[in-house]
C-alpha cells in the first residue's frame, strides 16, 4: 500500500502535541511495508528513514498566517480566554456560539490563499505518482480545505481520510482549547470518504456533522521510542507531565497541590506550564523531548490527569497514558471514560476518584515498592500486546482498505 499523508506538522520544536504521535504512526506504517509520502500542512518537510517527504507548499502563506494568529493571541488576555472557553463540569463542554470575526476572516483567508495551492499540490503528486492508493489528512484545519477532498476524488478516484485526533475537544459543541483552532465551522465533513477519530464515543457527533462513516482508531505508543531506561536512582515521588489546567484544574488540585502539601516526605515534580497553584512540586526544567523519559523513570509514581473534555467522553484516547505504560510506569489516573479498554484497573493502572484517595493510594504505592513495579511492568506488557503504533497501523490499512 502506498500512501499520500498530510500531518498537520513534522516539526516537534512546534506546539503541535499530536506531532510526535504523527511520527510515531508513520514509522509503525513503514515497519508494516507500507510506503508513506508526507507532506506537512504547518512548518517544513522533513525527511527521515520511514517516510519520503515532499515540501509544504504554502509554507511561506501558513508561517504568516500563524504569526499573525500568535500575535492576535497575545493581545488576549488569558481572562479574557477564560471567558470565552468557559470549563463546564461536564467535561468543558459549552453551548457552540457563532464564528467571531476574527476566526471567520482567518477562514476565508486560508480557503482563498491557501487551498487552491494545497489543491494543485496534491493533484501534481497523484498525477506523478498514479499508484498511491489513498490521500490521509492528519488533523490539518478540516474547514481550511474546504472543496479539496471532493476534487481529488472526482479526478482521480481516490479515496481521501480525516483522522481527528483531537475529538472531543475539536467538536464545534466543546469549542476546542483556548490555543486551538475552531475546525469544524464552514466545514464540510461529508466532502471525506470517511472520518477516523482517536475517540469512540465522539463517532456519533462527527455522523450528525455530516461524516459518511467514522472509524475509531486510539492512539498507542512505539515501545522502541516509549522504553524503561535505567536511571541512578528513582529521586522522584509523584511526578507530571503536562501543560495547561484547562478542563482539568480540580483533577490538578486534587492529585497534585492538596497531597503535595498533605505528604510532608513525598518528592513531587511537575514538567510543564500554565498549570496553576501546585503546592510543594517542583519544577522541572524542559531540556529536550527525549528528557521527559528520564524524568518519567527516575518517577516511582507518574500522573496522567486527562482532561475532562477527553475524560468524560467514552473512549476518547489521548497520548500519555499509552506513553507512560510502555515505559512501563506505575500510572495512576483520575476517572477516565472507558479506559479498561486499554489500561486494567487495579493491575496496570490505579484510578483514584477523590483527593484523599489519591493520598491514600501515594502512601500505599510509595510503601510497596513490588506492587508498583509490576503494575508498572503489567501496564508495558499490555502496550506490547495490543497498544504499539505498529498495531495502529495495521488498523488503519484495514480501514482504507475497506474503500478501495
Amino acid at each position: 500500500m502506498k500512501l499520500l499523508i498530510v500531518p498537520a506538522s513534522l516539526d516537534l520544536t512546534q506546539p503541535f502535541s499530536a506531532t510526535p504521535s504523527w511520527w510515531q504512526l508513520l514509522k509503525g506504517l513503514y515497519e508494516i511495508g507500507v510506503e508513506v509520502i508526507a507532506t506537512p500542512y504547518q512548518g517544513p518537510a522533513i525527511e527521515t528513514l520511514w517516510w519520503r517527504a515532499e515540501p509544504n507548499p504554502a509554507q511561506w502563506q501558513g508561517d504568516t498566517f500563524k504569526a499573525a494568529r500568535d500575535a492576535y493571541r497575545r493581545v488576549i488576555s488569558e481572562e479574557r480566554q477564560q471567558r470565552r472557553q468557559p470549563q463546564r463540569a461536564n467535561g468543558g463542554q459549552a453551548p457552540a456560539s457563532n464564528e467571531t470575526m476574527t476566526d471567520k476572516v482567518v477562514r476565508y483567508a486560508a480557503q482563498t490563499l491557501i487551498a487552491p495551492v494545497w489543491q494543485r499540490h496534491i493533484e501534481r503528486i497523484l498525477l506523478r505518482e498514479p499508484d498511491i492508493d489513498a490521500v490521509l489528512i492528519l488533523t490539518a484545519p478540516l474547514n481550511h480545505l474546504v472543496g479539496m477532498p471532493t476534487e481529488i476524488q472526482r479526478k482521480f478516484n481516490k479515496p481521501v481520510f480525516y483522522y481527528d485526533g483531537d475529538v472531543p475537544a475539536s467538536l464545534p459543541n466543546m469549542r476546542g482549547f483556548a490555543s486551538g483552532f475552531r475546525i469544524y465551522q464552514g466545514a464540510d465533513p461529508s466532502e471525506y470518504t470517511a472520518f477516523i477519530s482517536n475517540s469512540t464515543g465522539g463517532a456519533d457527533a462527527i455522523r450528525e456533522l455530516g461524516a459518511k462513516a467514522v472509524h475509531p482508531l486510539w492512539y498507542a505508543a512505539d515501545p522502541d521510542v516509549f522504553s524503561p531506561v535505567d536511571v541512578p536512582a528513582q529521586d522522584i515521588d509523584v511526578l507530571f507531565y503536562g501543560h495547561g489546567n484547562e478542563y482539568r484544574a480540580s483533577w490538578i488540585i486534587d492529585m497534585i497541590t492538596e497531597p503535595s502539601k498533605t505528604l510532608d516526605d513525598a518528592r513531587f515534580a511537575i514538567r510543564g506550564t500554565k498549570l496553576g497553584d501546585l503546592g510543594r512540586a517542583k519544577s522541572l526544567p524542559y531540556l529536550s523531548f527525549s528528557k521527559l523519559r528520564e524524568y518519567a523513570c527516575r518517577s516511582k509514581i507518574n500522573l496522567c490527569i486527562t482532561r475532562a473534555a477527553h475524560a468524560n467522553v467514552y473512549g476518547s484516547s489521548s497520548a500519555r497514558p499509552f506513553e507512560l505504560a510502555s515505559m512501563g510506569r506505575c500510572i495512576v489516573a483520575n476517572p477516565y471514560l472507558g479506559i479498561e479498554n486499554w489500561l486494567e484497573p487495579g493491575k496496570e493502572v490505579i484510578v483514584v476518584n477523590s483527593g484523599e484517595e489519591a493520598i491514600e493510594r501515594y502512601r500505599y504505592l510509595l510503601a510497596h515498592d513490588d506492587e508498583r513495579e509490576a503494575i508498572g511492568r503489567a501496564a508495558r506488557e499490555r502496550v506490547l500486546k495490543e497498544h504499539t503504533f505498529q498495531h495502529r497501523a495495521r488498523q488503519l490499512v484495514e480501514i482504507v482498505q475497506g474503500y478501495l
